[in-house]
This record gives C-alpha cells, sequence and structure tokens, in this order.
C-alpha cells in the first residue's frame, strides 16, 4: 500500500497547531516543525500557571493587607491571629478589598482584631 502524504488528516492535525501557534514570532508562528515544539512548551506553561495564578494573588492580597494594617500599627501576623481569636472568617481576598475599597470598614475589622488581641 502505497503512503499517503497529502491526505486530509495529516492535513487537519497539521492546520490545529498552526492555527494554536499563530501570533507567535517568527519561524515558530508558520513552520510546523518549530510551532509544534513551541506550542508544546506554550500548553505546559499555560497549564502550570493556571495554578501559579492562583498562589500570586494570595501574594498579593496579603502585601495590600500588610500595608493597610501597618497603617493602623499593627503587623500582617498579629492582625491574622486577631481575626482567628475574635472569630472573624473573612478571607484574604475579601480583606484586600476591603481596604482598597472601603478603609472605613476595613478600619473597624483592624479594631476588632485589637480588641481580640487585647492590645
Amino acid at each position: 500500500m502505497s503512503r499517503a502524504i497529502d491526505g486530509t488528516k495529516r492535513n487537519n492535525r497539521r492546520a490545529k497547531i498552526l492555527k494554536l501557534a499563530s501570533g507567535f514570532t517568527g519561524r515558530r508562528g508558520t513552520n510546523y516543525k518549530a510551532s509544534k515544539d513551541a506550542v508544546v512548551k506554550a500548553l505546559s506553561h499555560a497549564y502550570v500557571d493556571r495554578r501559579d495564578r492562583k498562589g500570586d494573588f494570595r501574594q498579593l492580597w496579603i502585601a495590600r493587607i500588610n500595608a493597610a494594617v501597618r497603617e493602623e500599627g499593627l503587623t500582617y501576623s498579629r492582625f491574622i491571629n486577631g481575626l482567628a481569636k475574635a472569630g472573624v472568617t473573612l478571607n484574604r481576598k475579601a480583606l484586600s478589598n476591603l481596604a482598597v475599597e472601603d478603609p472605613a470598614a476595613f478600619k473597624a475589622v483592624v479594631e476588632t482584631a485589637k480588641k481580640a488581641l487585647g492590645a
């Protein structure tokens, strides 16, 4: 049996890879061999980075909370400890949004944490 080199399955597979590589610079976006490797690498980075994004956002929220709490005379760790003792169950995303969007409400939360710490 002869070997099919211009069949639709082969063309469709290559077209799918080239479509995923559209936007890549140089040969990586137009040449099948180069784009195949680039697409595999890009997809693996995308998979890993979707998980890393969660940690990145948590780090951002903690930095924002820490900056806002230090203006009130506390550190981040003492603030979180105070919230735990007071039984406040706001997550870091909510606390960060409060600190940025509603400083008055955040100040009330800080006062609650201070009372629980006995400071």
